[in-house]
């Protein structure tokens, strides 16, 4: 597949309805302690894969700067009011497949409730690690296809795909589950070691937010995640994978970004674009966001 589908959220109040309004404390919560336990206490520069308006950005206190990207430009917009005008964000609008970035740039990059948009996973994973540094962290959620309610739908009959098997399971048009097994042989394969494995969102289930307080939810939840680094029955998975190679010593690099077409860098920086010397192609820069989505 060389141009897999984009799952493009333009224009989409999805944080307003899905998050603000959505009764996803629960779920923010947990994420919040799954993200602190497995991030690096500080760093350079991170990329954040999929930062829609911005919902866990401020999570990454301990890096210098953070790379926003996302491949719809009114989310970015939304991540822009929501943050401020900060030099420490740097806003991208960009296909995940294509990133336009140099190689070993980053000491750190995060994809939340992003890989399970991706038709290719391999290939976006593969595109994330070129661009991380030697040492450089990875951290990665997935949705679980072997979570414990696909298991025991399967097993009465009201399912028909099987929770064990390795390959993704598309339950809705470019909404995947993943099984875990599979995520950790593709990290592998592109040159990750799998440090840490948490299990989250053990209680996600409607009855459960019913009839239990999320303070007590999220406190069970919290005890239960470390049962990640033995098995995986939870709707989500978190993991830190660290990229192979000693760190580098840290400097300043001599070019950030790439032509996504031609793989070029580093570009000639305009008023309002760059411009590729070998492709000739122009990518957009308005109103604080670098648009590498489709040549001017």
């Amino acid at each position: 597949m060389t141009n897999p589908p984009v799952c493009n959220y333009e224009d989409s109040d999805y944080q307003s309805s899905f998050w603000d309004k959505g009764g996803r404390e629960y779920e923010d919560r947990v994420e919040a302690i799954a993200l602190k336990r497995l991030l690096p206490k500080s760093g350079r520069l991170l990329l954040e894969l999929g930062a829609g308006a911005g919902r866990n950005t401020p999570r990454y206190v301990g890096f210098e700067r953070i790379v926003l990207l996302d491949y719809s430009r009114t989310q970015l917009e939304q991540a822009q009011a929501r943050l401020g005008g900060s030099d420490k964000y740097i806003y991208v609008a960009a296909d995940v497949y294509r990133l336009p970035f140099v190689d070993g740039l980053f000491d750190a990059a995060t994809m939340i409730r992003v890989l399970h948009h991706m038709a290719d996973a391999p290939k976006a994973l593969g595109q994330v690690r070129n661009v991380l540094g030697p040492g450089g962290a990875f951290i990665l959620e997935f949705a679980n296809k072997q979570n414990l309610k696909s298991i025991l739908r399967y097993w009465l009959g009201r399912q028909k795909w099987s929770p064990f098997t390795l390959e993704p399971v598309e339950f809705v048009k470019l909404n995947f589950d993943f099984h875990p097994r599979a995520v950790f042989r593709w990290l592998k394969d592109l040159g990750f070691t799998v440090e840490k494995k948490l299990t989250v969102s053990h209680f996600r289930a409607e009855f459960f937010k019913r009839i239990i307080p999320v303070s007590a939810l999220v406190f069970f939840d919290s005890l239960f995640q470390w049962t990640g680094a033995l098995f995986q029955l939870t709707p989500s998975v978190f993991v830190r994978a660290v990229a192979s190679g000693q760190p580098l010593v840290v400097s300043e690099p001599e070019a950030f970004f790439k032509c996504p077409e031609c793989g070029q860098s580093p570009l000639a920086e305009k008023k309002d674009h760059f411009e590729c010397p070998n492709c000739k192609h122009k990518w957009g820069f308005k109103d604080g966001i670098y648009d590498f989505r489709q040549p001017m």
